[in-house]
């Protein structure tokens, strides 16, 4: 529990909830725009509570013994059994899977609640949500923080709540549900619920009349985080394209972007002030306008003092046609180690259903290049769609082999179905399970579009070729 007290000025509580889900495991997630709604009250100089449930390092868990570190900062949460939405239930039994809790014990969530109302009880409780099967999560969190709070106002936002408001209205037990971009609504969140109006201290910030410029913002609160073994970036919000499985255009209705000087000074302030060496690029559009953009960054950071004490990942799909000589070689100079790319199939024809952002010989040229800047075939790894409506999986197959023959690593991404997507309503027509009766059965371990036994038996073969692959190496 970390907090920053004003006794002056209301007291505003912010909660990452659990995870329920089949699998789950931290990939340099944190919730950051829950953070950064918390950067930016307390520049307002209000008092700020962080509240992680799914705090690897929690006092309790440390208690118990030594948490499971990697390398590279990640990490396994800790897990416990628990049961589905019981809409689900009969759904669900038929397919062998487990369902688990990832995060803390309630127990210790309930002792951090309890400690917090004796000393320093919140006039607002924000709670944030991620993936949009995850809802149960979200509800269970709730119910907890009722229990100690009843009487405090809880305020639900992110990409379920915007997904899926109706049901989060429904089932997550928050008094009210937001969507969209919370940091242009948050000034009028906490003068609605305590009454005052959090406008910076800073005279020259001067973010709520530009609410939109990225620039502007204070860093994310990641310093309120128990232990910072990492630090995700965003370099940008939102994505030049408009994929029909993917919900970033809907989510973010441009790409903004912010100065390659800003997330230097953000990557520079994190390091030097708090040790953090690990930092992952969570955007969707990271290599767009290299030279506007990543190769002033990245140069700011080679010619900094500790750019040797510096690695870098980017889980999140790189386009393949923005990469570049100049590009991959400023990226291997500087300590990328995780490279992703968004090549999603090698179904290079015109028929191919797949959004075409590439084209063969530019995805052979940027393996090319990756591989002379110095890139092994470990560190870089391509996306491949897999588990679509109406997908033949022989191409993917396919696939597989014509990554692994490019001498670099095919990773499966199961496709999962989103609300307000193009591609949603043919989920829904294609999917064994009602994915609109409830957000769980969109989860992408159920693989819901996928039409028999048949087709999860190739499923199976499609992961023991990546697995093989991978043990080969």
């Amino acid at each position: 529990m970390h907090k920053i007290k004003n006794s002056n000025k209301p007291h505003i509580l912010c909660v990452n909830p659990w995870i329920h889900d089949f699998a789950a495991f931290d990939f340099w997630a944190k919730p950051l725009g829950l953070l950064q709604l918390a950067a930016i009250i307390r520049e307002s100089g209000v008092s700020v509570t962080f509240l992680d449930c799914l705090d690897r390092f929690h006092p309790e868990a440390l208690r118990k013994g030594k948490v499971k570190l990697l390398g590279d900062g990640r990490g396994p949460f800790r897990k416990k059994s628990v049961k589905p939405p019981s809409q689900t239930l009969p759904d669900l039994q038929s397919t062998g899977k487990r369902f688990f809790r990832y995060g803390i014990e309630p127990e210790w969530f309930y002792k951090d609640l309890v400690d917090l109302k004796k000393a320093n009880p919140p006039d607002l409780i924000l709670v944030t949500s991620m993936m949009t099967y995850w809802a149960s999560g979200v509800s269970e969190t709730i119910s907890v923080v009722k229990k100690v709070f009843p009487d405090t106002p809880v305020v639900l936002g992110g990409i379920y709540a915007s997904l899926c408001r109706e049901h989060a209205e429904k089932h997550s037990l928050a008094d009210q549900v937001v969507t969209g971009t919370g940091e242009e609504v948050i000034q009028d969140i906490v003068k609605e619920y305590t009454g005052y109006c959090i406008t910076p201290e800073k005279e020259s910030n001067h973010r709520f009349q530009q609410p939109t410029d990225l620039e502007n913002l204070p860093f994310p609160a990641l310093d309120l985080v128990s232990r910072l073994t990492y630090a995700p970036i965003l370099t940008s919000r939102g994505c030049p394209f408009s994929c029909d499985y993917c919900a970033s255009s809907f989510l973010e209705k441009s790409l903004r972007r912010r100065s390659s000087e800003k997330v230097f000074q953000e990557i520079a302030h994190w390091h030097l002030n708090y040790g953090v060496k690990i930092f992952a690029f969570y955007d969707d559009a990271l290599l767009i306008q290299p030279e506007k953009y990543i190769l002033p960054l990245l140069e700011k950071i080679l010619c900094s003092s500790f750019s040797s004490d510096l690695s870098f990942h980017t889980p999140n799909a790189l386009h393949i046609r923005q990469i570049t000589r100049e590009v991959t070689e400023m990226m291997y100079r500087t300590g990328f180690k995780t490279i992703r790319l968004g090549l999603e199939t090698t179904d290079f024809s015109p028929s191919a259903r797949a959004d075409k952002k590439v084209r063969k010989e530019e995805f052979h040229n940027a393996v090319r290049m990756l591989k002379k800047a110095g890139f092994t075939e470990e560190q870089t790894g391509a996306y491949l769609l897999c588990a679509l409506p109406g997908q033949d999986l022989d191409d993917v197959e396919s696939s597989i082999k014509l990554v692994k023959q490019s001498g670099i690593t095919p990773v499966l991404a199961y496709y999962t179905p989103i609300p307000h997507t193009p591609m949603w309503k043919e989920a829904v027509r294609n999917s064994r399970f009602d994915l609109e009766k409830d957000p769980l059965f969109t989860n992408n371990a159920l693989m819901p579009c996928l039409k028999d036994e048949s087709e999860m038996d190739k499923i199976l073969q499609l992961k023991k070729m990546t697995s093989f692959i991978s043990s080969q190496k």
